[in-house]
């Protein structure tokens, strides 16, 4: 029986170190301690247990789309960082009023975190292997939802920095860009990435799973984040909620 050795250390050794660094420099990030760096090691090596690690353990080696999506994974959550750059010339959190630092029960923040993890093995898992994945024109949807999902973010992400202090304290109620169409789109852009990445898999029932999970989480959110907009702006909140029917999507939801 053929046996390589260089299985035991790629990608398990390289993986592993970096989620080991990763905790380490997670840990230097609760207390305030963490370089651009450390925080750029802390998304970097979630993103390779999300789209690379999955895909290689059941495959035995990467190709194509995990690649794709651990780049698109980097843009996406770094847009924020890079409003932050452009407003205020450093990548640093300002200090804001703690009111609207949305907390949920405790137990939320880890169902989300498991839920999404568990949901990227899945869809590694009910995925073919990446060579029967096809390429060429059937792939254009794919790269549509990709740029759309990336339009999303950035565009909400930059009108909701344009009405706030400190990027997260709100000033107004935002009506303009994607806030005409839904009331929550930075976090439809979130559950459209996660769609886009079980569909590129050809994972259907794991986009289900990813779907429901990413739902409970930012349902409870937005009930919170929605009761206090209306204990600051009022009448005005109500009534761009009464224009602006749905949450996540157009129409639909």
């Amino acid at each position: 029986m053929y046996f390589s050795w260089t299985w035991l250390f790629w990608p398990w050794c390289v993986a592993i170190a970096l989620a080991l660094y990763g905790m380490y420099c997670f840990r230097k990030h609760s207390l305030g301690e963490a370089s651009i760096f450390e925080q750029l090691v802390i998304v970097t090596s979630v993103f390779t247990w999300l789209t690379l690690v999955p895909p290689a353990h059941f495959n035995g080696y990467l190709e194509g789309w995990p690649f794709v999506f651990f780049l698109v994974y980097h843009y996406f959550f770094f847009f924020n960082v890079s409003v932050r750059k452009r407003l205020y010339g450093d990548y640093y959190a300002r200090k804001h009023n703690p009111k609207w630092d949305i907390n949920l029960p405790k137990w939320y923040r880890p169902f989300l975190s498991v839920g999404v993890m568990a949901g990227h093995w899945l869809a590694a898992f009910e995925g073919p292997e990446l060579h029967r994945i096809p390429g060429g024109w059937s792939n254009v949807g794919i790269w549509i939802l990709i740029m759309l999902t990336l339009l999303m973010q950035y565009n909400s992400t930059l009108y909701l920095a344009n009405y706030s202090e400190q990027v997260v304290v709100p000033t107004a109620v935002v009506q303009f860009g994607p806030y005409r169409w839904v009331r929550h789109p930075i976090y439809a852009s979130t559950m459209l990435l996660v769609v886009t990445y079980c569909a590129a898999l050809r994972a259907p029932l794991s986009l289900l799973f990813l779907v429901a999970i990413c739902l409970v989480y930012y349902e409870q959110k937005t009930k919170l984040e929605e009761t206090l907009m209306v204990e600051t702006f009022g009448e005005r909140y109500l009534e761009y909620a009464s224009k602006v029917r749905h949450k996540f999507v157009p129409f639909v939801y």
